[in-house]
């Protein structure tokens, strides 16, 4: 990678992580969409919720608490692809492809600085963990970061495939709201993954955002009673299905940018 490569990955990204901060709205929104689903619905399905096998002093909210830090990346990095759609209608991706730096460099730039953006929102979730019962030392924070980050990249390259084909802001907004539900749902954010339908089984495997709320228990529960429950497969497995997902994703998003940018 050359230094105007390079220099071009920075920009986007920079570009991106200074929009963010300048859009407080949007901060707001997706600060406060996570908390209302940890005290309102949480504390709704906390009331007649019953686990089989559960430890004592079982906790809805702390099993919960992981599902919405991995909710939040999910909407952050997938929407931050919108950005791509907007630079298109208004111009300025036209500016970008017309200037002497390879078109994956905008990929690349823009995956970075959903990921980063998203990671950002994930670890500012974690100021209310007290609420849903979690305690987390300095180690476990920096764990979860590492994790956030990986798991946004992913989302993110997800988002910059479909952006990267799409011309309009509503056909990105429709297809995005038909894809992040399901794989909001189907990721085991809100209950346990075990001994539910075959069907519903094959579709929990196939969704990226599993294995990233997986491995955010891992990080969150460890070896405790309530992981050993909720755990559905190694650490390994979800970083190795994760980042593979990621990689895959990212370059096809560099293909589509090559060709339609």
């Amino acid at each position: 990678m050359g230094a105007a490569a390079t220099r071009a990955i920075y920009t986007i990204w920079l570009r991106d992580v200074k929009r963010f901060f300048r859009e407080r709205s949007r901060i707001l929104g997706m600060l406060l969409q996570p908390i209302l689903f940890l005290v309102l619905v949480g504390n709704g399905i906390a009331s007649s919720f019953q686990m089989a096998g559960a430890p004592a002093g079982f906790n809805y909210l702390e099993f919960m608490f992981p599902g919405i830090v991995g909710m939040t990346v999910l909407f952050s990095s997938v929407f931050s692809a919108m950005s791509v759609v907007w630079d298109r209608e208004f111009g300025f991706l036209k500016e970008v492809v017309v200037a002497p730096v390879p078109r994956w460099t905008l990929a690349i730039g823009k995956a970075l600085g959903g990921s980063t953006t998203a990671m950002i929102q994930g670890a500012i979730i974690l100021i209310v963990a007290p609420l849903a019962g979690i305690s987390l030392s300095l180690a476990t924070v920096l764990k979860i970061l590492v994790l956030l980050f990986v798991i946004s990249l992913a989302l993110a390259s997800l988002g910059l495939v479909i952006a990267a084909n799409l011309s309009s802001m509503e056909g990105f907004q429709i297809i995005m709201n038909f894809l992040i539900m399901p794989m909001f749902f189907l990721s085991g954010a809100l209950f346990p993954l075990k001994n539910v339908a075959t069907w519903m089984a094959v579709l929990t495997k196939i969704d990226p955002l599993t294995y990233g709320v997986d491995a955010l228990r891992h990080v969150f529960y460890g070896q405790s009673a309530l992981g050993s429950l909720l755990i559905q497969f190694p650490i390994l497995t979800d970083l190795a299905v994760v980042i593979l997902i990621g990689a895959v994703l990212l370059t096809a998003a560099t293909v589509s940018f090559n060709r339609t940018a």
